[in-house]
């Protein structure tokens, strides 16, 4: 069903309960107050002719009737009747001689008892009155047919079904215009969002002025587009210069290659030639590597072999790691305050991942200062471990610093050196692919900081 019906409909039935409610609290007021109005007047006759026959010396029996007969109600087939203790009718009255009332003596009895009782009998309303004297007692029993009362609430009811009814049928009517224009921004987001292709990601939704719940899906759409099309200029960087890191090795050996079999040379010039294709394919394997390291780390943590994992005993791999690529590189570790709860060590984690996301750091630092030297410090509170990376090299940019973490980038005065400019954007990947976060602060000239926080183990579970 479209959301539009479903919202008339909803919007209907809530105003059908609703009306249904008004309606039936208005009719069950009146149908009281009816009830009560004919029964106080109904008392008002029985107490009026308890109070005359009681006076028998001056209101005999047939004066009495004769009274009862004058009194103007608006009730029909009126009866007016009394008993006295030993439960014989001493008076009757009634609209029609032939007609009269059969009253229990238990009802008699329980009017005697209550002061005052009300009922139904012969299809009428009554009221019985208990009137007692010094000289007399007695029941005064009066019933009647309410015609202009139940007519009165007769056209009350056929007044509130046509009012049900047609306010029903022009909320209907009402809904479904009313939740068109409720829908529209929805069509208009649609619109547009159905214009936008990855071809065209630089178009937005437009929000409109007013701060309501259309404006904070759109707004959130755009947010969303932003993000995509940042992915999408970052996938299209990365492939390009990907293509273009991976095709001058290719093109490289391809030339070396073609200018040697052009003619025929002595060994130690083919020596020379597969020496330089050598390295070159040495390039391509170390990409080639980095490539996929890059691709495993912008996956999700499901498809990654996550186990807990002690940060300080990968931080103690630095050295060794770093000695392996250049002799002359050193690293010195800090660990401040350790725990003694092993609990506190621990990260939920990939091993090789987290190693080789701090060691691309450590290996900038180590590469880029003078003294090929970096500090490693280790510090744990109770909701972060925080692994910090400082060199006394010569500092990035400030412009710099927030492009740093970006595929293929690298930073002008480093661009002589070798490397790829990976290192640091998979690392970025690593660490947030592990819940953590990376900050960096840099001075020119004086040195560059960079800070790994990674949620303990134990804050995970």
């Amino acid at each position: 069903m479209p959301v539009r019906l479903r919202i008339t409909f909803l919007f209907t039935l809530l105003v059908m309960i609703l009306l249904g409610l008004v309606c039936v609290s208005v009719y069950y007021f009146s149908y009281s107050a009816r009830r009560e109005a004919i029964k106080s007047r109904l008392t008002n006759r029985s107490i009026t002719t308890g109070r005359l026959l009681a006076q028998k010396e001056i209101f005999d029996r047939d004066l009495v009737r004769q009274i009862d007969s004058l009194t103007t109600l608006s009730l029909k087939d009126k009866v007016v009747q009394a008993y006295n203790d030993r439960n014989q009718r001493i008076y009757y009255y009634s609209d029609d001689p032939n007609d009269a009332l059969t009253i229990s003596a238990g009802m008699l009895d329980e009017t005697r008892h209550k002061g005052f009782s009300y009922f139904t009998v012969g299809g009428r309303e009554a009221a019985a009155y208990y009137y007692a004297t010094r000289n007399a007692s007695f029941v005064v029993v009066s019933a009647a047919v309410d015609v202009e009362g139940k007519s009165s609430l007769q056209t009350l009811r056929t007044i509130l079904l046509i009012c049900f009814w047609a306010g029903t049928a022009l909320v209907l009517g009402t809904g479904y215009v009313f939740s068109s224009g409720l829908l529209r921004p929805v069509k208009k987001i649609t619109a547009d969002v159905n214009e936008i292709s990855a071809q065209n990601l630089t178009r937005r939704i437009h929000t409109g002025a007013s701060k309501d719940e259309w404006y904070e899906l759109a707004a959130t759409l755009n947010e969303l587009l932003n993000r995509l099309q940042s992915s999408f200029e970052l996938q299209r960087r990365f492939i390009s210069n990907a293509s273009h890191e991976l095709s001058t090795p290719l093109t490289s050996i391809s030339s070396q290659l073609e200018v040697a079999l052009q003619r025929e040379r002595e060994a130690g010039a083919y020596r020379s030639v597969m020496e330089s294709i050598y390295q070159d394919v040495r390039h391509m394997s170390q990409l080639t590597q980095t490539l996929l390291e890059f691709a495993k780390a912008s996956g999700n943590p499901g498809g990654l072999d996550i186990h807990l994992v002690r940060i300080d005993e990968i931080l103690m791999r630095l050295p060794a790691e770093m000695a392996k690529i250049n002799s002359t590189y050193s690293v010195v570790l800090q660990f401040n305050g350790l725990p003694e709860e092993e609990e506190s060590l621990l990260v939920f984690g990939n091993e090789a991942l987290l190693l080789t996301a701090i060691k691309n750091i450590v290996l900038n630092a180590c590469k880029y200062s003078p003294d090929h030297h970096a500090t490693v410090v280790l510090d744990i509170d109770d909701n972060t471990i925080s692994v910090s990376v400082k060199d006394k090299g010569k500092g990035i940019p400030e412009d710099q610093l927030t492009t740093i973490f970006q595929p293929f980038y690298r930073v002008e005065d480093n661009l002589s050196g070798s490397g790829f400019g990976l290192g640091l954007s998979l690392a970025d990947r690593i660490v947030k692919l592990h819940k953590g976060s990376i900050s960096v602060t840099s001075q020119v000239g004086t040195g560059t900081r960079f800070q790994i926080d990674l949620p303990p183990a134990r804050t995970l579970r």
